[in-house]
């Protein structure tokens, strides 16, 4: 039960300035403390290869004085570790620490990125989506070294795979044999009772990753348990994945901490890569968190859980909730690309091995950039801006303004127009495509006129600046589908329907293709009017539409887009973009006006 103490402190709507206290209070009368020990956690999540300080929007947070700040950058993220860490830390992570990177991390596969979050010493980290965007097979070299079998080692040398634990307890192998027993004890270093682990096993499964991670800190196991979303097939490309899937989080986490149980570690962390949106402009230390996925996962998961640090959706809070006990539990977020750091200090009971919950002490700080930067670490990265230079100033084009990926109210952007219609334009002979759709999660940054640090002038888009805004590497292809099939593909943009989209995602069209939708209709009737040059669309037409194979494989709750046939694939979607400024060497800024909205 949460104690008298805390409840008239939460009455009294207590939440320091420097953090938020879970619960506070000397213990009841008459009873003796327990012998406790510190633990201090420091987590970070979504860094996405963020190796350089991040640039426009990205780079800026709202601190705990509510001022907008810079922030982020991995030689900042050093300094701030080291100001804070002690001798009782754990650094951890929720995941998306790699994928979807800026080209100094991803043109090596983001190994650069791995082998500092290994060097600030990072200890354990759930797998985010992101981590399996170049597939499985990737992520399990990553995990444990290799070169890369197309493009073999980088300039560092034969990879010697992560110095970090990956956990992920709801990835499981799809496959069904008798060695999930063997499997399970090898990622609990053979301490658990088999009888127990078999019985235990019965309806979970063959993990795919290592399910909980064991640290021990002042005598004193901790128990990491690893979640991922388990939307992920929706959002990566399918092939990488098609031996995987991706049960539900909270009977995922109630099976790991059980088998944490049976090796008799109490104290329990989740690590999980889900979370939820926020009111804006809020300090990072507020409880700004408006409850979604991340909030069930937090309060449905078992009572013995101690505290879920989540990631996934880029925000900043730090929220209580109650357990499925009754008691109170942290559960928080750090924001995105290096910009925060998550402290959570806490006391374990030397006698039960078990978080004193009302000793849990946590703060979200800003990595600012007033601080003097890690000079190890800035030596680093500028190793291998300096390997990536000569690939990443390359000039390909012109542009006469700011083109960016900021949607106006239809839901279009004029970088998503921009990048749509030169995937049309790459795939127009072979492929004999006639529009393109771009899906907005794609589009990773704005385009900015101003020149950057590396002198190549205003308006001048290098390469690297141009990865970083398509910095997936997908192939862009092109479908047939039948127009009846387009607009449902386009009604899927919207929640309602059978793909149980989560929210509103509308696709980015090629400047050729125009429609109307109403959001206010119901699903199946929201959209009308669609032309592909001028001309309107018959249900019974067929059309040749580009798209990524992300896309294509129907990612993003598009489902539709699996029924298409005539498959042919193209260029890679950064290629198809640097091919675009090739030949329209100077560009003005799209007009987002191809859809309609109606009442």
């Amino acid at each position: 039960m949460m104690s008298r103490s805390f409840q008239r402190l939460a009455l009294a709507g207590v939440l320091a300035s420097a953090g938020l206290v879970i619960a506070t209070g000397p213990a009841e009368a008459g009873n003796k403390p327990a012998k406790t020990v510190p633990v201090r956690l420091l987590s970070l999540n979504d860094f996405h290869g963020h190796l350089e300080p991040p640039t426009g929007s990205s780079g800026r947070m709202v601190d705990e004085h509510g001022a907008t700040v810079e922030a982020g950058g991995a030689a900042y993220v050093a300094t701030h570790l080291k100001q804070l860490s002690d001798k009782n830390t754990l650094k951890v992570a929720q995941g998306d620490l790699i994928g979807g990177t800026p080209l100094v991390s991803a043109a090596f596969h983001d190994e650069p990125s791995v082998e500092f979050l290994g060097k600030i010493g990072v200890t354990t980290s759930a797998v985010g989506n992101h981590e399996f965007d170049e597939g499985y097979a990737e992520l399990k070299r990553i995990m444990y070294g290799g070169c890369h079998p197309v493009d073999g080692c980088s300039p560092a040398g034969e990879w010697k795979g992560a110095k970090y634990d990956y956990i992920g307890a709801n990835v499981l192998l799809k496959r069904k044999s008798a060695t999930a027993e063997k499997e399970a004890l090898a990622a609990l270093g053979g301490k658990a009772n088999p009888n127990s682990l078999r019985a235990l096993l019965k309806d979970y499964g063959i993990p795919a990753l290592p399910p909980v991670s064991i640290r021990w800190m002042n005598g004193v196991p901790v128990g990491f348990i690893g979640l991922v979303t388990q939307t992920t097939p929706n959002i990566v490309t399918a092939e990488g994945i098609k031996d995987l899937e991706f049960i539900d989080e909270v009977k995922a986490a109630n099976v790991a901490s059980r088998l944490l149980k049976l090796v008799g570690v109490k104290a329990q962390v989740v690590l999980v890569h889900e979370g939820d949106q926020v009111t804006p402009n809020q300090s990072p230390d507020a409880c700004s968190a408006v409850p979604g996925a991340g909030n069930r996962i937090a309060t449905q998961v078992d009572a013995e859980i101690d505290m879920i640090l989540s990631g996934h959706s880029h925000q900043a809070y730090l929220c209580t909730v109650t357990d499925p006990k009754g008691n109170q539990r942290l559960y928080s977020q750090g924001g995105s690309f290096g910009r925060v750091i998550t402290q959570v200090d806490f006391q374990v009971d030397a006698r039960t091995r078990d978080v004193v919950r009302s000793s849990v002490v946590a703060d979200n700080h800003v990595v600012t950039r007033t601080v003097t930067p890690d000079p190890e670490i800035s030596t680093f990265v500028q190793t291998w801006k300096d390997r990536v230079s000569s690939v990443a100033n390359k000039p390909i084009g012109k542009i006469t303004a700011d083109i960016v990926n900021t949607a106006v109210a239809s839901g279009e952007s004029p970088l998503g127009n921009l990048i749509a219609d030169g995937q049309l334009a790459a795939t127009k002979t072979g492929g004999n495509a006639q529009i393109a759709l771009m899906n907005p999660g794609g589009v990773r940054a704005s385009l900015n006129y101003a020149g950057s640090p590396a002198g190549e002038g205003d308006g001048v888009v290098t390469y690297g600046e141009a990865f970083t805004v398509q910095p997936f590497n997908n192939l862009v292809q092109v479908v047939t589908v039948t127009g009846a099939q387009l607009k449902t593909i386009l009604e899927e943009q919207f929640p309602g329907g059978p793909n149980k989209q989560a929210f509103t995602k509308i696709l980015q069209p090629s400047s050729n293709f125009t429609y109307a939708y109403s959001a206010g209709a119901a699903w199946g009737s929201k959209i009308s009017d669609m032309k592909i040059d001028g001309v309107p669309v018959t249900d019974t037409q067929t059309i040749r539409v580009a798209a990524n194979n992300f896309l294509v494989g129907g990612g993003d709750a598009f489902d539709t887009f699996e029924l298409s046939t005539e498959l042919w694939s193209g260029p890679l979607d950064i290629d198809a973009f640097a091919a675009y400024f090739a030949a329209n060497p100077l560009i003005a800024p799209p007009v987002p006006d191809h859809i309609t909205v109606k009442p």
